[in-house]
């Protein structure tokens, strides 16, 4: 009894302690929304309110009201970010399939290969990068950013251990009935991990949505800007930009991921769950 009185009293500390957490991470959103709610002139107040005490909607009219064109801005994000998580995903399900599933020798040593470029951040490779993508003609485009976002060893990988839970008896029931490698894969795997690739369509969506890094440095014509660079062209110079209309765009950018993320956290559990399972 004193033993399931004890856990009790735990498990509801502990509750306190997560919502507490959550509150303190959810604050700086409503901070961030209430602001952009709110007219230039309120913006310094101080003290700060957390809360809205307005719902005017004139920083978001004079968001897209603007001289940039952060419509045409969101259009590139989105067809962007789109256009890598199709081509990713199916880069990253051929090979996890061609490693967890087809014995060859060296497999092994691919998936280190692949591993290891995890310990490269995208910082020390971004000369050659540029230099390739002058040569070919691509610099100031969007496929630049889409063909630099095709391959990433973490999605494969992910998937290779999401594939490695499925029994190989599986694979081999099917190589009896007459299926070839790319039916198997995407008639029987691929319908087996879905929690997985769900996982991942959030997380390349997150990624390439947010990126900042590679559209700064590869394009610079204003109608080829995704919505990172839009909104920190808001700030103007030396910061002089209006907070009140900059914290709209921030909101504007962040809706859609909160949306996908709370639409599709369940997703993440069980994706990272089934790939935890087997090495």
């Amino acid at each position: 009894m004193i033993k399931k009185t004890s856990s009790k009293v735990v498990g509801f500390i502990l509750s306190l302690l997560v919502l507490a957490a959550g509150f303190v991470v959810f604050m700086p959103f409503l901070f961030m929304f209430a602001q952009s709610m709110r007219l230039p002139s309120d913006a310094y107040r101080l003290p700060p309110d957390w809360f809205p005490t307005t719902f005017d909607l004139t920083n978001y009219k004079t968001l897209f009201a603007s001289d940039l064109p952060m419509l045409n801005m969101v259009g590139n994000s989105a067809l962007v970010t789109f256009s890598v998580i199709v081509l990713r995903l199916i880069v990253a399900i051929l090979a996890a399939y061609a490693i967890a599933k087809i014995r060859y020798r060296g497999s092994n040593t691919v998936m280190i290969g692949f591993l290891s470029s995890m310990m490269l951040p995208i910082q020390a490779t971004i000369i050659p990068l540029y230099i390739i993508m002058s040569n070919l003609g691509l610099v100031n485009t969007r496929l630049s950013l889409i063909i630099i976002g095709i391959f990433d060893s973490f999605c494969i990988f992910m998937l290779k251990q999401s594939m490695a839970t499925i029994p190989d008896s599986i694979v081999e029931s099917a190589k009896i009935d007459g299926a070839g490698h790319m039916r198997i894969c995407w008639q029987i795997i691929v319908p087996m991990i879905k929690s997985s690739l769900a996982t991942m369509v959030i997380l390349i969506f997150n990624g390439n949505w947010n990126d900042y890094f590679l559209p700064y440095i590869f394009i610079s014509s204003w109608d080829k800007m995704t919505l990172p660079l839009g909104i920190n062209a808001l700030k103007g110079y030396m910061g002089s930009g209006n907070q009140s209309v900059i914290l709209a765009a921030v909101s504007f950018a962040v809706t859609p991921i909160l949306i996908i993320f709370l639409f599709g956290q369940r997703y993440i559990v069980e994706g990272l769950t089934a790939s935890a399972v087997k090495g």
